[in-house]
């Protein structure tokens, strides 16, 4: 990944010269690579091409492709005089005529230095950074020299000039560039010209017609491509260029990092995978390192089928898959990010390409690996993509496997075209779905380790806690909403008439997340809050969970209940006015780069004391700097508060234990429920048996166990907790 301060390139930076003439400078060094090394996009229009001008200008080449960025190129195929009379007189239809012309020029390497050129050139057309148009005209040539520099601050440096894109032009020939910046440009000739590049490129430009042809792209890549290109090693010797390309097997490998030491419980997990055919489940808690344990299973099957294979990883949101690029990234894999708003553009051509050469290499040359959002794997051209895989093994590594099991998203998972799978997850039975739970044992099959909290606790691999249920009463009006709203869900309770199962309606549904956000938002949590967290005021690394935010598809939204923006916008401003704490929200409306910045000064724990955080922190975003943790709102789904207090658990330098402040939420104290009729309480006892439930799920691992057994007790004996009718199961879902 690159650093911050390499992300900050600019074509301003680059001395540009208003003119350059081959005669008095080295436009290669002076024009091409500066520039090159500063952009992300790279758009050429000309006469002829060859590719002895990418050898030339490879290091500016290796700036582009480490920025990710992409080069466009409009050539004109050479016609002979018998192309040309022929398309005129409609011999033959043009198409064939342009393609048959283009084919003749594809010609054997005469020298290894040539043989290197023309891999560079399949190269970047492989892995999407080159991509390629034919035009022509009525008279069968096309002239024009137009070329656009641009970066990602949208400076633009366009040229013109008689030069071609050749070796010969650019060292031999006499040639003249003009020059345009768009930061020193009044009549805006350089945004002119680039406006004019993308008109030819769309195919909108007057009398001129432009073909894109893929069957010409994947020929130079058979003939061509016949190992990686190492972009940094270039010498030159006598004035004659050398591209060495490292060819050294290990240089491409999927390796473990030297810095990673596995556990022997992830080493077991690993080698129970392989027993089973590279099929299976880890079921690990959550912090236990999953995603390595992953990543070290592909390097194993890596290095046992030679590479014979590609890799999907799927998530179920966008900043997952952001978190797994930088792990990948360090076991010598670049993969391709696959979702709407992926920072690769082009990744559907990366991907395009990977399958061709998956389908048309043998062993590790076809290797790639796609990391993308389910709802993205859903969409119509991956699913393409993944069809047209016919001599490869797929593997398939679902993060977060439990998603998975949603009848939405089952059609899409058939063991015949994933030959290889594993399943990570931290509770992989779906809560309340027996079905989606068996569904996906059956497709992912033997579960190789299961490693829980308390194991990992016990040895070391988490730390322990001190678990402290704080009581917090509902008040009149929430009370009152919640009664109504329970006795309307109970009227949507249906039955279903094929499998004679109750369930409950979407309108049902819909009220249940209502009567839920009642209790998330219930407004003594905000005062309990207040008083408890006091003794903490001069303390750090505190973290305080509150309600939840909506999901869209495959990313959160950002959108927040009023309730939720009440709440925490009303902590963040008692806490500072009453105890002056430093603290800050974190929530899907900040920005990738907001929340590095966050976690970075609460981890240091000078200016930032306590975060605020809905939501976002379940799934993915890591802060092992946590220490205590104050929960205003759970989720009743058993996955979602056990992976919430996971995050809780993870070590970190001078953190011996954690602490868990659990707002459990009742209709009324203790003291008063002891009082109240078993009717009287009936109306509650959803609500209990949710609190109840989680109450002895976190008590039981704690340091302080016993102390939470008076509060355990009382609900389980007031409220007949014991059993759980079909009623309360709808509810729960």
């Amino acid at each position: 990944m690159r650093t911050d301060e390499e992300n900050k390139m600019s074509l301003r930076d680059v001395n540009v010269e208003k003119e350059y003439r081959t005669l008095g400078c080295n436009i290669a060094h002076d024009f091409y690579i500066p520039l090159l090394n500063n952009a992300t996009e790279y758009n050429r229009a000309v006469g002829f091409f060859s590719s002895s001008i990418l050898a030339r200008i490879t290091e500016g080449i290796s700036g582009l492709v480490k920025n990710e960025g992409h080069i466009k190129l409009i050539a004109s195929p050479y016609l002979s005089n018998e192309d040309i009379e022929a398309m005129r007189k409609g011999y033959e239809e043009r198409k064939i005529i342009i393609k048959n012309a283009l084919f003749k020029q594809l010609l054997m390497p005469q020298s290894k230095t040539e043989a290197e050129r023309l891999n560079l050139l399949a190269t970047l057309i492989a892995n999407g950074t080159l991509d390629i148009k034919i035009a022509y005209t009525e008279s069968g040539m096309y002239h024009e020299k137009l070329g656009i520099i641009k970066d990602t601050e949208n400076n633009i440096v366009a040229f013109s000039g008689s030069m071609n894109e050749s070796l010969t032009a650019i060292e031999s020939s006499y040639e003249v560039l003009d020059v345009f910046t768009s930061w020193n440009d009044p009549e805006e000739r350089a945004k002119e010209k680039y406006t004019r590049f993308n008109s030819i490129w769309n195919g909108t430009e007057n009398n001129l017609t432009i073909i894109d042809f893929p069957e010409l792209k994947n020929e130079v890549i058979k003939q061509y491509r016949k190992h990686e290109v190492n972009y940094e090693i270039i010498r030159h010797y006598d004035d004659e260029l050398m591209i060495r390309s490292c060819v050294e097997e290990d240089t491409k490998k999927v390796k473990i990092p030297k810095s990673l030491t596995l556990y022997d419980y992830q080493k077991n997990a690993i080698s129970e995978w392989k027993k089973n055919d590279y099929k299976g489940i880890y079921n690990m808690a959550t912090g236990t390192g999953k995603t390595f344990t992953a990543l070290s299973s592909i390097a194993e099957l890596y290095n046992n089928i030679n590479g014979g294979f590609c890799v999907i990883i799927l998530c179920p949101y966008i900043h997952l898959v952001n978190q797994w690029i930088e792990d990948i990234e360090k076991f010598n894999i670049k993969p391709i990010i696959a979702f709407s708003d992926s920072p690769q553009k082009n990744w559907k051509e990366k991907l395009d390409r990977a399958v061709f050469n998956r389908n048309n290499t043998t062993e590790s040359k076809g290797f790639f690996c796609l990391v993308s959002t389910i709802d993205s794997f859903k969409g119509k051209f991956i699913q393409n993509k993944i069809n047209q895989i016919t001599k490869s093994p797929i593997l398939l590594v679902a993060d977060e496997a439990h998603n998975l099991g949603a009848n939405t998203t089952k059609q899409y998972l058939q063991k015949e075209k994933y030959k290889y799978r594993l399943a990570l997850s931290a509770t992989m039975n779906r809560h309340f779905d027996i079905k989606g739970t068996e569904f996906l044992y059956n497709f992912f099959e033997k579960e190789c380790i299961s490693y829980g909290l308390k194991q990992a606790i016990d040895e070391k691999h988490l730390v322990p806690y001190k678990y402290y249920p704080i009581i917090v009463t509902l008040n009149d009006d929430e009370k009152e909403q919640y009664c109504e709203l329970s006795r309307q869900i109970t009227l949507e309770i249906r039955l279903d008439s094929e499998s004679n199962e109750q369930t409950l309606s979407e309108k049902g549904k819909r009220l249940c997340i209502k009567r839920s956000r009642i209790v998330a938002g219930a407004e003594n949590k905000i005062l309990t809050l207040i008083r408890t967290i006091e003794p903490y005021k001069n303390k750090n690394m505190i973290l305080i969970y509150c309600g939840a935010v909506k999901y869209d598809n495959d990313k959160i939204s950002g959108e927040l209940d009023e309730n939720d923006k009440k709440q925490i916008t009303t902590i963040i401003k008692e806490l500072y006015d009453k105890y002056e704490m430093k603290i800050t929200k974190f929530t899907a409306q900040e920005s990738a780069e907001e929340r590095k910045t966050i976690i970075q000064k609460f981890s240091e724990g000078k200016d930032l004391q306590c975060i605020a955080a809905i939501k976002c922190l379940d799934e993915g975003v890591n802060i092992p700097s946590i220490k205590t943790a104050f929960i205003l709102a759970s989720s009743t789904n058993p996955k979602e508060y056990i992976q919430r207090r996971g995050r809780v658990l993870r070590k970190f330098e001078g953190k011996e234990f954690a602490e868990i402040y659990d707002f459990v939420t009742l209709p009324y104290s203790l003291e008063t429920i002891r009082n109240k009729t078993f009717e009287e309480n009936n109306y509650y006892k959803s609500l209990a048996t949710n609190e109840t439930r989680r109450m002895t799920e976190f008590a039981d691992l704690a340091l302080n166990k016993y102390d939470s057994m008076p509060y355990i007790n009382v609900l389980k004996e007031s409220f007949d907790i014991n059993k759980i009718t079909q009623e309360e199961i709808l509810e729960n879902e």
